[in-house]
């Protein structure tokens, strides 16, 4: 069999990450012994050189207007500059052209916005990075955007959400086409300590800061991290944070958008995940520990955050340090 062409679209803005997770990843496959071969070309408009986001220059490989078939994937990069190539009917165009041609398209980050612009989410789920996952929605209406998962793959069409998630979507498409050993060897050679699964959220909500400095929701918000396992009903925290119930309530959904209890129970849920991935105790003292009443209501947490069981879970995030 003849090369897998991935062409790879940038332009100026781009963010170079976002180009090197997919042709990094592929030249380690390529180097491990993918058959066949992925051929990685990157194009962008006029053949010209382009100015990433850092600053630094990327040459180009291809004119975007003169490629042709066979093309096997098609990757649009993202980057600050994904507004300006929406809006350039030759990138898009050439984009939508392309894509007829290829057996599945993928963006990364907010190249979403330029598939988007070329009809090619419509009437599709995607996603983006996060914080640009309403402005896209608010653009293109006809695509369902959802800004959780680190990608989404509707039909042959796939998209990714910030920066390293192109890593993800790329190590799935390398088990798709060579299967898990190779994949797990790009995963090792990159230093990816798990290969993620597309349900797994963009942003843990421990990294993630509160749209304000509130004092009442800091507390409670620290109070919950170190104490999974206490009494965090809205009624406890409420009483610790010296404020009533339905003010403690009006805090959280106004400055960390959602309620006391809904904030709780993922919290409980991203800790079972790191237990899970990081421990082999049983689903029972996973449970107990991260303030779940039984393994079923761990389950059903799991359901919710990750659409996945938390033996599933563990196994996908898993498998790859696992395997000999």
């Amino acid at each position: 069999m003849g090369e897998k062409t991935v062409l790879i679209v940038g332009y100026e803005g781009a963010e170079l990450i976002d180009i090197a997770c997919v042709s990094s990843s592929l030249d380690i496959a390529n180097r491990i012994g993918a058959d066949p071969p992925y051929r990685i070309v990157l194009a962008t408009p006029g053949g010209q050189p382009i100015t990433c986001d850092s600053g630094l220059r990327l040459c180009a490989q291809e004119t975007l207007e003169r490629c042709t078939g066979p093309v096997d994937t098609l990757v649009v990069s993202g980057g600050l500059g994904h507004t300006r190539a929406a809006a350039n009917p030759l990138v898009t165009g050439h984009v939508r052209r392309l894509a007829a041609l290829a057996r599945r398209v993928a963006s990364v980050c907010t190249g979403a916005t330029v598939l988007a612009e070329a009809g090619l989410l419509a009437n599709r789920r995607a996603t983006s990075h996060w914080m640009y996952a309403d402005q896209l929605a608010r653009s293109y209406p006809d695509v369902t955007v959802d800004p959780e998962p680190i990608y989404i793959r509707d039909g042959n069409v796939a998209t990714s959400g910030g920066v390293t998630s192109a890593l993800d979507l790329t190590l799935a498409f390398v088990e798709e086409d060579h299967g898990m050993a190779l994949a797990r060897g790009v995963a090792l050679g990159v230093v990816a300590y798990l290969q993620r699964p597309g349900t797994q959220a963009q942003l843990s909500m421990f990294l993630a800061r509160c749209s304000t400095d509130d004092l009442v929701v800091r507390r409670a918000r620290s109070h919950i991290a170190t104490h999974l396992a206490d009494d965090l009903g809205t009624a406890a925290l409420a009483r610790l944070a010296g404020v009533s119930e339905r003010q403690l309530s009006r805090l959280f959904l106004a400055h960390a958008g959602s309620t006391p209890a809904q904030y709780v129970r993922r919290a409980r849920a991203e800790a079972a995940a790191h237990l899970l991935t990081s421990t082999a105790l049983p689903l029972a003292a996973v449970a107990r520990r991260c303030g779940f009443g039984s393994t079923e209501s761990l389950r059903q947490a799991f359901l919710t955050h990750y659409a996945v069981t938390p033996s599933r879970f563990r196994a996908e995030r898993r498998r790859t340090v696992d395997a000999p």
